[in-house]
């Protein structure tokens, strides 16, 4: 029996979060046939120029993907004094991400005002350009709510929130977004946070490969994404299936009518 319109939507996935740039080429076909039987929707944030060369050829290959363009805050001190060159793909970028400041996993303090300048860097282009930013808050929570507020960035997906409630509390009531990813099958204190964040602002990631590589010893397939929405599901006392469609919804609110999410859209909305 085919699938109807209802039932094709009604089996997306969204994966906010992950670095297709870093599957190995002997991944990669897998990885996106995989993305295409599962309809699953993936954001490919970069963490440096290179990664986001390299994602904006995967996307040529797959609908299902989107790329992005971002210094992650490991990587700003080799990028700090070379904003400049980095305009072009700034403004190529449909969002920005994986941008953002490492409090937690940097130790060397003197690393931090690289971050917060690269950070700023991206979050005045994101107020300029009216883009959404995909952020990294590690140990850095505070920090970034406030330049959230100091910039007055509206559209924002915090990747793996794992700080404390009140900067928790203080990013909800300002309508982020959160993504929770391979961290929920196995952290109670993750579970906990999940439960905390209003379903209305709730979305998946894998963080695919490094993340799981991180979480479970290897790294996972895209399809991590589905045992992610159960555990969303039993966290908020929702079936499966309303779950995951809780999730589309609040992707397409995010984008809202941002022309330049448009190959997102597409695959949210067919």
């Amino acid at each position: 029996m085919a699938m109807n319109r209802t039932d094709a939507l009604a089996s997306v996935h969204i994966d906010a979060h992950a670095h297709l740039d870093e599957y190995p080429d002997t991944w990669l076909g897998a990885v996106l046939n995989q993305l295409e039987e599962e309809h699953i929707a993936t954001i490919s944030v970069a963490m440096a120029p290179g990664a986001w060369e390299r994602a904006l050829q995967i996307q040529e290959r797959s609908p299902w993907v989107v790329a992005t363009f971002g210094v992650h805050p490991w990587n700003a001190p080799c990028y700090v004094t070379q904003l400049d060159e980095l305009e072009e793909s700034l403004n190529a970028s449909p969002m920005f991400g994986e941008v953002g400041l490492d409090f937690r996993n940097v130790r060397d303090a003197a690393q931090f005002d690289a971050q917060e300048r690269v950070l700023e860097f991206f979050l005045s282009a994101a107020k300029e350009q009216d883009k959404m930013v995909n952020l990294h808050t590690s140990g850095a929570e505070a920090e970034v709510l406030e330049l959230l507020e100091r910039y007055d960035i509206r559209r924002a997906i915090i990747h793996g929130y794992s700080g404390p409630a009140e900067p928790l509390r203080r990013l909800v009531c300002r309508g982020c977004f959160f993504t929770f990813g391979g961290e929920l099958l196995t952290s109670d204190f993750i579970r906990s946070i999940a439960s905390e964040v209003p379903v209305e602002q709730t979305l998946t990631e894998t963080d695919n490969p490094g993340g799981p590589q991180w979480i479970f010893g290897e790294p996972a397939m895209p399809d991590l994404v589905k045992p992610v929405v159960q555990a969303l599901a039993i966290a908020h006392g929702l079936d499966e299936g309303d779950m995951r469609e809780h999730v589309r919804q609040n992707m397409l609110r995010l984008i809202e009518a941002d022309d330049r999410l448009g190959r997102l859209r597409s695959v949210l909305t067919v």
